[in-house]
């Protein structure tokens, strides 16, 4: 019982500590704790992923059901988020690792186009983009609570696994779908 009250307090302050349900910004300065990393599962496994259709890096519309086929990781990021930075060189290991198996989407959150589009420059993400504007819903639509967000979509267009934070669990994930 305790472990279960610890591990809902740790979800709580990921929660509070990186909140996308009002669309606020974590600040570059906030303190890096260990609970910003806490890795949950989703209570939507195996629903079906929401269809969405936003304008990749170069402006022209992208739709999640044109990756049908194939598993697809929605990163929701942002280049202000300190945790999603920092698992940038693993996600761009996985994708190497695993090429041809899996496509990425990263889906901006909360930044201005200009920075979204100067931080996939800066960090020389290989994946797809889409930038998500402040009018979407689509945070609302995938519950997002904090980032980095990582929503793994079979095929099938089914929900897998959702991992929040910058967790091994989600890389172990891809290494068991895999194998």
């Amino acid at each position: 019982m305790k472990k279960t009250l610890l591990g809902l307090a740790m979800v709580a302050l990921v929660g509070f500590s990186c909140t996308a349900g009002n669309r606020q910004q974590v600040k570059a300065d906030a303190p890096e704790t260990e609970e910003t990393s806490v890795a949950v599962e989703s209570q939507a496994a195996a629903d079906d992923a929401p269809d969405f259709t936003l304008n990749d890096i170069n402006g022209k519309p992208l739709a999640l059901s044109s990756l049908r086929g194939k598993y697809v990781v929605l990163d929701f990021w942002g280049s202000w988020c300190i945790w999603c930075i920092r698992g940038i060189p693993a996600m761009k290991e996985y994708y190497q690792k695993y090429a041809g198996k899996f496509e990425i989407l990263g889906i901006d959150c909360n930044d201005p186009e200009d920075k979204w589009k100067a931080a996939v420059a800066e960090h020389e993400l290989p994946w797809l983009h889409v930038y998500n504007p402040k009018e979407s819903n689509l945070l609302e639509t995938y519950g997002i609570q904090g980032f980095p967000t990582k929503i793994i979509i079979s095929p099938e267009g089914k929900i897998v696994k959702t991992v929040v934070g910058e967790s091994p669990e989600f890389y172990t994930a891809l290494d068991e779908l895999f194998k």
